[in-house]
């Protein structure tokens, strides 16, 4: 059993068309159930089992080994920095972590800045010789700024309409962010055919 934990919403709606085109099955019940397990045959001798998770979660589980494989943006990937091996930039589910903010606060030096990734944002501004406090924030972001909290941000910027709705602009683009195939690195050592099978059907998926 190869057992593969994805990350729930857009990184799993981004992946499906590469992962159909490598050829790899996927659970016909997996887009209308509320299950979170699930599992298929593959070339008829190994069964892959799908567990469905929270993007943070997913380094969790393939680092202790719960999952073999898993896929996961870079920007969680950064942030958490556990052991695993990166295999694969899978090109999906592409944005960008940035900071931004409200227009007339560019030119200020930051005092506070608002961020899903406290780890990631702390480096970014040390780099930048500028010791901010952190405000750690599990969700709309932006909304810290439009009523003053912060005077900046640090987040994922896809298309850049719900910054620019909200009246506020990147100030800098500091990752480029995509999905990755990530594996255990036990499971690598004992479970490598069915793993590197699936990272050359994946590469050879992305080549098309």
């Amino acid at each position: 059993m190869l057992t593969i934990a994805l990350a729930k919403g857009r990184t799993v709606d981004d992946l499906l068309p590469l992962w159909q085109t490598a050829g790899i099955p996927l659970p016909r019940e997996m887009d209308d159930s509320r299950a979170l397990v699930f599992e298929v045959e593959w070339q008829g001798q190994t069964t892959l089992r799908y567990l469905l998770a929270k993007p943070a979660d997913v380094p969790t589980y393939v680092s202790y080994g719960v999952a073999d494989v898993g896929v996961v943006g870079k920007d969680v990937l950064l942030e958490q920095q556990k052991e695993m091996y990166e295999l694969l930039d899978l090109g999906v589910a592409r944005c960008r972590l940035c900071v931004a903010g409200l227009p007339k606060d560019k030119t200020l030096r930051p005092e506070r800045v608002a961020t899903k990734y406290p780890k990631l944002a702390d480096l970014y501004f040390r780099g930048q010789g500028q010791s901010v406090e952190i405000v750690p924030l599990s969700g709309s972001i932006e909304l810290a700024s439009v009523i003053g909290l912060t005077d900046r941000i640090f987040d994922l910027v896809q298309t850049g309409s719900t910054l620019e709705a909200n009246g506020l602009v990147v100030f800098d683009e500091v990752h480029d962010i995509s999905a990755r195939l990530v594996a255990n690195r036990s499971s690598f050592r004992m479970k490598h055919q069915a793993i590197q099978e699936m990272q050359r059907r994946l590469a050879a998926a992305l080549r098309k």
